[in-house]
């Protein structure tokens, strides 16, 4: 299990927000990147050194400090969509090899490096930015339907990090709430809704949301 590419966001036009720019454009960079813990949400700050997000209502904050996608989930959109997909293209910072990111469970602590540890805390939400950023019309209702989000990191102890960086999972929480689980909760399958309680890592708002959808017990 390794990283493959750190990537850093350039900020472009968003033409398809009211939102005037974007930061999913991002690149691999060469050599280390150091990854702290951002401060709240809503100030465009993530976990990498050089990179923000400007969709400060929906991104970045402690929950979303640092977002991976395996490089053999853009392998298989690759042969779907039949197009390359560089590292980067999803808007990840992390691109992995090896590794299931949508198979980690809401807490998993993965190390990074020897220093880095990060905490998987929720899963990718597609948005309109993304759909239009592919150019793939229908893009958000195909990459729902899939079910390979890749997670969100929250950062438990900072560091710097770089391609070819080892994976190493040193914590596995008792439960059985994964990213893919959770993602299909929030998006096509609310019955799952209940489930996601179990996992105490979950974020503060989506754990409120959760309680907000599902029906009460009489």
């Amino acid at each position: 299990m390794k990283l493959l590419s750190v990537n850093v966001g350039l900020s472009r036009p968003n033409p398809w927000k009211q939102i005037k720019l974007t930061g999913i454009d991002k690149r691999p960079v060469e050599g280390p990147v150091m990854v702290t813990p951002p401060r709240a949400k809503g100030l465009g700050m993530v976990g990498l050194a050089g990179d923000r997000v400007y969709d400060v209502h929906n991104h970045g904050g402690p929950d979303q400090a640092v977002y991976a996608y395996a490089r053999e989930d853009l392998d298989f959109w690759e042969a779907e969509l039949g197009q390359p997909l560089p590292n980067g293209v999803f808007g990840e910072n992390l691109t992995t090899e090896g590794v299931d990111g949508n198979a980690a469970l809401i807490g998993e602590r993965w190390r990074v490096g020897p220093d880095v540890i990060l905490e998987v805390s929720c899963p990718r939400i597609p948005c309109g930015t993304f759909q239009g950023w592919l150019a793939q019309a229908g893009w958000i209702k195909r990459f729902i339907l899939a079910a390979r989000p890749g997670p969100y990191f929250r950062v438990i102890e900072p560091g710097e990090i770089q391609a070819g960086d080892q994976i190493e999972i040193v914590h596995r929480p008792d439960h059985d709430v994964t990213i893919a689980i959770s993602f299909r909760a929030l998006t096509i399958e609310p019955e799952l809704l209940p489930r996601l309680l179990l996992a105490d890592a979950l974020p503060s708002d989506l754990r409120e949301l959760v309680r907000t959808r599902t029906p009460r017990r009489v």
